[in-house]
């Protein structure tokens, strides 16, 4: 089957982790033979092209751009695409535009996060439903958003994101991260690696931490990965606050696992999230996870999953309450870390993921 992925900005987010994952692992299954097309290129044009993948860039200026649609329908006519892959609106407007133009084409649409559109959109994206095949999303929250916004639900499946258990074993011996920070073997190790923007609750995030301070002496370190605009507004809060020597910044890293398999905790503090693939990926390295009842952070942290703790998102105090349960129970911290693993083998693995993601397109080609 060949599918062409479709993605506005090719950067280096969790949506661009989504679609190098389908393509890595539907490819190698010999599901899927892979194509990419985007309008700004980034991160995910090289890791594709690395992969053999052929890639090919299509102006997108605006959701309802004729001419972008066009130029898609000619393209997947050059390489005779079956299947269109896109993951934000303005590129799957352009695929069911596309439609018109070339009648075998059929469009998947992921969804990649639980906002709500407004009027306007909502209205669109009822007539666009019409053209519409089939829909993902990535966590039960987001399935009720796209119906909220106006989508057909009998069109939307459920499928988490997922990661390949293999990818992420390894122990702490292959981890450069403490000796980097001249961090001893014994410190207690958080780690954030979210981006830097207002729905990533640093600030939020920096609180918390100053009111743990005041909860144990038990020693710690916050680790924050990343960049983006509000990076020296935390830094600069993080000074005012005294915590320097408790929270280290070390920028936008590619090396993640070295990261977590140098942690002890991964800490998620963000306002929105659809299925983080952060989350997973630290859970899959062994780590158990405090992250906020936001989106579909309750699809993996639970009971059920028993591997770590869901806080009231912008409540510093409910935040500090939870690391002070991993820094002064150690048996607590190992009983999350054996059940991340044993959850993510169970609902978060990468090649069921992939196979309900290739039912889904059968789907949308069959029905």
């Amino acid at each position: 089957m060949k599918v062409l992925y479709l993605l506005n900005f090719a950067g280096k987010a969790g949506t661009e982790r989504y679609v190098e994952t389908l393509v890595r692992y539907l490819s190698q299954d010999g599901l899927v033979q892979p194509f990419f097309a985007y309008h700004e290129g980034g991160l995910l044009v090289e890791r594709l092209e690395e992969l053999g993948v052929p890639c090919r860039r299509v102006e997108m200026r605006r959701r309802f751009d004729k001419k972008a649609a066009k130029e898609l329908a000619a393209l997947c006519a050059e390489w005779d695409i079956e299947l269109i892959h896109c993951h934000y609106l303005r590129e799957h407007y352009t695929a069911l535009l596309a439609k018109k133009y070339n009648k075998k084409l059929r469009v998947v649409y992921t969804n990649h996060f639980i906002l709500a559109n407004d009027m306007v959109t909502r209205l669109s994206n009822r007539v666009m439903d019409k053209r519409q095949d089939q829909m993902i999303a990535v966590c039960n929250k987001g399935k009720e958003q796209l119906i909220a916004n106006g989508w057909s639900g009998e069109r939307i499946q459920v499928i988490f994101n997922a990661v390949d258990p293999a990818a992420w074993a390894g122990d702490r011996s292959e981890s450069t991260l403490r000796s980097e920070l001249d961090l001893p073997e014994d410190r207690f190790v958080m780690l954030c690696a979210s981006r830097f923007a207002d729905d990533k609750g640093h600030k939020y995030l920096i609180d918390s931490v100053k009111r743990l301070t005041q909860l144990t002496a038990v020693p710690f370190t916050l680790v924050l990965a990343g960049d983006g605009p509000l990076l020296e507004p935390t830094q600069a809060q993080v000074k005012e606050l005294g915590l320097a020597e408790l929270v280290k910044f070390i920028g936008f890293r590619k090396d993640i696992k070295n990261l977590y398999k140098g942690a002890d905790l991964y800490v998620n503090s963000s306002q929105h999230e659809a299925l983080s693939f952060l989350i997973i990926e630290a859970m899959a390295a062994g780590l158990p996870v405090i992250a906020t009842d936001m989106g579909g952070n309750p699809d993996i942290v639970n009971d059920e999953a028993g591997c770590g703790m869901l806080v009231e998102y912008d409540n510093p105090d409910s935040m500090a309450v939870a690391m002070k349960c991993f820094l002064e129970d150690p048996a607590f911290t190992a009983k999350c870390r054996e059940n991340a693993l044993r959850t993510i083998e169970e609902k978060f693995e990468v090649h069921k993921m992939a196979r309900a993601t290739y039912g889904v397109y059968e789907k949308a080609l069959h029905d």
